[in-house]
């Protein structure tokens, strides 16, 4: 049994351990466990970057890994608090992104600048209760290999996209991107896809799909 499933049986000692981790109602984890218990629990190839400035609200609960030659950029934000984080090798997660888990980011993958992708959401549909005081619920988003996340794209919880895709700038990805595809706009709509018998990048016949 592990640890999380051993504590989820138990609500008030993961209580008790969720208040030695984490400050009251903050997100952050305490500096002693970035200090002391993270870099001995996390997966971080001794090639790969994370800038100084970079937020890692990383916990020990949940898996963190970041592949050889991979780097996190200046002001990220990266959450595992309700779902791992799994970075590939030579992968670039660009300028001020965010990646809250659970999601799964396979090799070669560039991420650019301002790029949110978030397999959390918040339950909203009780009236009575704040929305911040109702839980929350996760669908993992994964990112196949060789992908290229355009600037300031949103990736929503659920999402998988496609290997060796491209998904435009500003672009609001809400349902899967097939393989070799380009994708672009809000809510994307596949915009060209790679035609194996032809050899060629191929727009659609009709009007494009909404993803």
């Amino acid at each position: 049994m592990s640890l999380k499933t051993y504590l989820d049986g138990r609500p008030a000692l993961k209580q008790i351990v969720h208040r030695m981790l984490i400050p009251k109602d903050q997100a952050r984890p305490r500096l002693w466990v970035s200090w002391f218990v993270n870099p001995f629990i996390h997966k971080k190839h001794r090639s790969a970057t994370i800038r100084s400035n970079v937020r890692m609200d990383v916990l020990p609960f949940n898996a963190f890994v970041l592949g050889a030659k991979s780097t996190i950029e200046s002001f990220s934000v990266v959450n595992n608090g309700v779902g791992d984080v799994i970075i590939g090798e030579h992968c670039t997660v660009g300028i001020g992104s965010v990646v809250i888990g659970p999601v799964r980011i396979g090799s070669d993958v560039i991420i650019a600048q301002h790029v949110v992708m978030s397999g959390l959401n918040h339950v909203y549909e009780d009236i009575n209760l704040p929305i911040h005081r109702q839980p929350v619920t996760t669908r993992p988003i994964v990112i196949e290999e060789e992908c290229w996340i355009g600037a300031n794209a949103v990736i929503t919880a659920g999402v998988t996209v496609g290997k060796h895709s491209v998904v435009a700038g500003g672009s609001v990805v809400t349902r899967d991107v097939p393989p070799y595809s380009v994708v672009g706009g809000n809510p994307a709509r596949i915009l060209k896809q790679y035609d194996a018998k032809t050899g060629h990048w191929q727009k659609p016949t009709a009007t494009p799909a909404t993803l």
